[in-house]
């Protein structure tokens, strides 16, 4: 397989994860995908920034996350995400601690 059909079969498969996530799935929450898997739907939006970045793009997180999200995060926010309870919250800083290890997710 040439370096260009690679590409645009990673390009592709991350779309579907983006639409499997932002349309067959918004009631998972950000915070479990970031318990159980160590990365989420903001860590997505980053590796879209960073990506950008890389190639001399500037792209804010903000447009970043609207860019992956369809949308304003917390418009999404307020239509999709719901509290966690303290628990999920504890488990999501450890996670977050040994994935990210600062910043917001």
């Amino acid at each position: 397989m040439d370096a260009q059909t690679r590409t645009e079969i990673e390009a592709a498969a991350f779309r579907r994860l983006q639409q499997h996530l932002m349309q067959d799935r918004p009631d998972v929450q950000n915070i479990d995908l970031m318990n159980l898997a160590g990365f989420c739907r903001n860590c997505l939006s980053r590796w879209v920034q960073e990506a950008a970045a890389e190639r001399g793009i500037e792209m804010s997180k903000q447009d970043a996350r609207t860019a992956f999200y369809g949308m304003p995060y917390d418009d999404w926010k307020a239509q999709n995400q719901t509290p966690a309870d303290p628990e999920k919250e504890a488990a999501f800083r450890d996670a977050f601690a040994r994935n990210v290890g600062g910043g917001d997710g």
